[in-house]
């Protein structure tokens, strides 16, 4: 019976034990689909525009804060527009704005 312990102990003392079992806890990832909302992604030469459950409109501007071009898309729906590689600012329908790369 001492040997037992004995061997119990050393193993928990080298981590080959653990003390306090852990639970198997879910780690929920986060997953995107053209329901959630309107998103906006560059690419290679290209942004793609995705509605969410509602029609969106994106304004896109240049980094010097210039109105480029104005991108309507239909609820459910992704569109894929070509631009010159370069920074832009995406705004949504005045929800959100975000800085986009076109490599």
């Amino acid at each position: 019976m001492k040997r037992v312990l004995y061997i119990a102990i050393c193993m928990l003392a080298m981590g080959g034990i653990n003390a306090v079992p852990v639970p198997n806890t879910f780690m929920p990832q986060r997953v995107e689909s053209a329901a959630t909302g309107p998103t906006a992604a560059g690419t290679e030469g290209r942004i793609v525009f995705t509605a969410g459950s509602n029609d969106a409109t994106f304004n896109v501007y240049s980094i010097t804060g210039q109105l480029v071009k104005v991108v309507r898309v239909a609820a459910d729906q992704r569109v894929s527009v070509d631009f010159p590689k370069g920074f832009y600012i995406v705004k949504c329908s005045n929800q959100w704005s975000r800085k986009v790369v076109v490599r």
